[in-house]
């Protein structure tokens, strides 16, 4: 539902950037700053780092095998990792949305793999860690929404073609039609390949696993295990490379609206791509791979970033009645973003209610915090923040060999 909406604001604001477009023309420019504000500092950074981990643990596993692999070796090939997608992003366009295509292409394949094999042993009778798949749970009202965190945080993605519409072929047809094809084929695979796992593993064995796929595939395709913790390295390693994709389009629409520093909006007088938005995006991944337990910044927040969906929704809505004039190529039936506003309103509320902590408050506080750098860099522009920022643009312009946009209406 929430991806409906996506495509009826896609193709009715054909700007890039995410939601940030669409909290501007709903809400104004202060919102849209504390999106930019909070996603580009922690909640894309973070997530490029979450995956990069990802990718280096299916990466080393198979060198320590019976054993977790080192700290320092997962963290200097996540490192690694961010370091090489972020130079092919910016070296083009193309060979970032070829190697794109590449790693999508293995990703699918190693599905249908992990699920044709579940399959045949469900079918030889396997179905015993699937009986009583819920025994254990607890059903609170903030558990269920922290669960909905972690699970549609793997899910996440559905917004990613919002970012890149100003770069999308025939956009009225073609944002719609991916969005269409897309979230039911995902969520399908994702469903099934967790089926398969379940074949094989109880849910202590996948939840001590390091890498659950590889541990799957020790046990049912040996001897040719190796190519399940292979492909998962190039499922994770494409799904880092659309991250970074996509991260460099917000902070560089966020530079050319002036609420981030100008120069994250040039662009590449040879290469054509926003490198020095790219080159921040993947510093502070590097800076997020640090932490010891990056898992609770997720949690912490993605109640943040469901605040974000839940308004962007609703500026949906507003837009019904401030923006009659707008065409809309795709408009879907109120009642949705109404629902998709709700969810986001439980999933915010939830985890809070039933087990409030500090962490919370922390999050909040940088998001407004962010008022700080608005109120004399954007709001007023005071004399003495220019005179510092002119030269320093002026170097790194050189440095980079960026010029600016060209002026957009």
């Amino acid at each position: 539902m929430g991806a409906l909406c996506y495509a009826e604001l896609g193709t009715m604001i054909m700007k890039s950037g995410g939601e940030y477009p669409y909290l501007m023309e709903g809400f104004g420019p202060v919102l849209a700053y504390l999106y930019s504000w909070t996603t580009i500092i922690v909640l894309k950074p973070s997530s490029f780092a979450i995956i990069a981990l990802s990718c280096a643990e299916y990466a080393s596993t198979p060198f320590y095998p019976g054993c977790t692999p080192p700290q320092v070796v997962t963290k200097c090939l996540a490192a690694a990792c961010i370091l090489i997608i972020t130079a092919v992003n910016c070296l083009s366009v193309k060979l970032a949305y070829r190697v794109q295509n590449f790693f999508t292409t293995a990703k699918l394949l190693i599905i249908v793999i992990i699920v044709v094999s579940g399959i045949i042993l469900l079918a030889q009778g396997n179905t015993q860690n699937l009986r009583d798949p819920f025994a254990g749970a607890t059903t609170s009202f903030g558990a269920i929404g922290l669960a909905f965190y972690n699970g549609l945080w793997a899910y996440d993605g559905w917004n990613q073609l919002n970012f890149i519409t100003e770069e999308l072929k025939n956009p009225y047809r073609n944002l719609p039609l991916a969005i269409i094809i897309g979230i039911p084929l995902v969520t399908v695979c994702y469903i099934l390949v967790n089926i398969a796992y379940f074949s094989v593993l109880t849910p202590i064995e996948f939840l001590q696993s390091p890498a659950v796929a590889v541990t799957f595939g020790d046990r049912v395709l040996y001897p040719l295990s190796w190519i399940v913790p292979l492909f998962v390295v190039f499922s994770t390693f494409g799904a880092a490379n659309g991250s970074c994709f996509t991260a460099g389009r917000l902070t560089y629409v966020a530079g050319r609206e002036g609420h981030m520093a100008k120069i994250m909006s040039y662009i590449s007088v040879k290469r054509y791509t926003p490198s020095p938005a790219l080159i921040f995006n993947g510093f502070l991944s590097i800076i997020y791979i640090m932490p010891a337990d990056i898992n609770t910044l997720i949690n912490y927040f993605s109640f943040a970033q469901w605040v974000f969906y839940g308004l962007t929704c609703l500026a949906l809505i507003v837009m019904r009645f401030t923006r009659k004039d707008l065409q809309r190529p795709v408009k879907v039936p109120i009642v949705i973003p109404v629902l998709v506003v709700i969810v986001s309103c439980y999933l915010v509320l939830a985890p809070i209610i039933d087990k409030p902590e500090w962490e919370y408050l922390y999050c909040t506080v940088f998001i407004v915090g962010g008022l700080l750098l608005y109120v004399p860099f954007i709001y007023y522009k005071f004399n003495w923040t220019q005179r510092i920022m002119r030269p320093l643009t002026m170097h790194l312009q050189l440095l980079l060999e960026v010029v600016p946009p060209e002026k957009t209406e």
